[in-house]
């Protein structure tokens, strides 16, 4: 017994106590240990020690003692110790049998819900691909597209959907949504490319491609007080955003190639299809040529991969001269959107550029059904000639709200070369969608029963803005009150007051396209 460790000392004795009644084994579980036994003798591997000690202590836990197959205490200890031999690390037979199997089954246990209904509850665009191909071809005879048409960035802008009976006859729409929906788009944009209106399943009430790109009356009937747009009080310069010292955001167009009913910029986003006169992007250039401090750089919209080729190039070849620039990111929804726009130009101008300084790609992937073999290809070419490409999802009511769809987004787009990065509480700022708001209680529970469960890198930060990005640990959260939280900003210790979401309302499931 000198040369085993406690933990096997331990098994030996749960397995040889003598203080329960030994039952009588049947034939069948003779057979089982004789030839389990047999195995472990003759094999120089671990496993079948494993597995004969394993077997021993499940019919220990029947009242069937080893002795019952007339297998001793020496015998055990022989076993053992051969096991420790051959490990290569010196693991023993009671680490792997009585400590790192019994967490492993408690480990299997918490996951085993998540794997059972992770593809009925948030099934990917790969998982439902026969059935987005068939709407593919449904709407391309319907918009008469041509498969140069769907195949082409041209092609899919130029049929985009716009009005509300186009959508009708493409997609299962209620009369009463459709009422609703003209009441929203006498100010907002609604456009869809026919390839993301594709994702959209028949017959699904508050399908999650909906929810993002088509309005609803609330966006209308919560609206209230207008509020400023997003970060006009944190723009010192033309198409120039800044929160922080060393990183600056250039608003490089208000365009997309879908209109998103959650967008931060909601207030000047997709009024016009415009492009910005160089002497604009000129004063956004020459206010970060002019402060040293600056070294990050997004470039974002609308969406930067709306941008000609010809502009894309230019831009970033700007942003390239200035030395103290040393990071460029790309703002962009076009990859689950439309990605036939990632063509071979495109993806030499990101590498040539990411050649000189580091280019990193972000974009905002809400749900696995986004996820389909094109947009994952997209994102497969793309990272193969940039940095990094990071994903920034917003918490969305209905659309990835529970631990078991934003386990299968996080896992969903890693295996898309993805890594997920920000999640972001839905803005407070803008009333138009409050109805997609959930608590921060509840992202907090969705982002820590990540840990342990799924890979570490798949984990995202969960993140609300308030006058900058603010880590919502639980240390961030000073107090609660009358609806309230306060918030804690980690680089300076300022406190800011944040509205959260009301529990009430977000339990509330007659919401959007239920509703009607």
């Amino acid at each position: 017994m000198t040369k085993v460790d406690h933990y096997t000392r331990e098994l030996l004795d749960d397995l040889l106590r003598d203080d329960l009644v030994t039952g009588q084994p049947d034939e069948g579980e003779e057979d089982l240990i004789a030839n389990a036994l047999k195995t472990a003798r003759e094999k120089h591997k671990t496993g079948p020690i494993v597995m004969l000690f394993k077997a021993l202590l499940d019919l220990r836990k029947n009242g069937i003692s080893p002795a019952a197959f007339g297998i001793n205490r020496a015998e055990l200890v022989d076993l053992a110790k051969k096991h420790a031999e051959i490990d290569e690390h010196m693991a023993s037979v009671g680490c792997r049998v009585g400590q790192a199997l019994k967490i492993v089954e408690q480990a299997d246990a918490r996951v085993d819900d998540y794997l059972a209904r992770k593809d009925i509850e948030a099934p990917s665009g790969i998982e439902l691909w026969n059935t987005i191909r068939e709407n593919q071809e449904r709407i391309k005879t319907r918009l008469a597209m041509s498969d140069a048409d769907w195949d082409s960035f041209p092609g899919q802008i130029r049929h985009a959907i716009n009005s509300v009976d186009e959508l009708a006859d493409l997609i299962d729409l209620p009369k009463s949504a459709a009422k609703d929906i003209l009441r929203v788009t006498k100010n907002y944009r609604m456009r869809l490319t026919p390839y993301y209106t594709s994702l959209i399943m028949p017959g699904e009430v508050n399908d999650p491609v909906m929810l993002q790109a088509i309005p609803t009356g609330e966006m209308v009937d919560n609206a209230g007080i207008e509020i400023p747009p997003v970060a006009a009080d944190h723009s010192p310069a033309r198409l120039v955003d800044q929160f922080y010292p060393r990183v600056v955001t250039i608003k490089s167009t208000s365009m997309c190639a879908m209109y998103c009913t959650h967008c931060l910029r909601i207030a000047h986003i997709g009024k016009k299809d415009k492009m910005f006169s160089k002497e604009a992007y000129g004063e956004a250039l020459e206010y970060i040529r002019s402060d040293k401090r600056i070294r990050d750089v997004l470039v974002t919209g609308g969406d930067a991969f709306v941008l000609p080729n010809s502009m894309l190039k230019w831009l970033l070849a700007e942003l390239d001269r200035i030395d103290h620039v040393r990071m460029k990111r790309l703002g962009t929804r076009v990859p689950v959107t439309v990605p036939m726009r990632i063509d071979e130009e495109l993806l030499d101008i990101l590498e040539n550029s990411n050649d000189n300084k580091p280019v990193r790609v972000v974009t905002q992937i809400n749900t696995a059904r986004e996820i389909t073999p094109v947009s994952r290809q997209a994102f497969k070419n793309i990272s193969g000639r940039v940095s990094a490409v990071l994903n920034q999802a917003v918490l969305l009511k209905g659309i990835n709200d529970s631990r078991v769809k934003m386990w299968k987004l996080c896992e969903t787009i890693q295996e898309a070369y993805v890594r997920p990065y920000y999640l972001f509480n839905c803005s407070y700022r803008n009333p138009q969608f409050s109805h997609f708001r959930v608590p921060v209680e509840q992202g907090r529970d969705i982002i820590e029963s990540m840990y342990g469960n799924i890979s570490g890198d798949a984990i995202p930060r969960y993140i609300a803005t308030a006058g900058g990005k603010i880590p919502m640990h639980r240390s961030n959260v000073v107090s609660s009150e009358g609806g309230e939280l306060v918030l804690k900003k980690p680089w300076n210790g300022e406190e800011v007051r944040y509205p959260d979401a009301d529990m009430d309302e977000y339990k509330n499931g007659d919401f959007s396209f239920a509703k009607y």
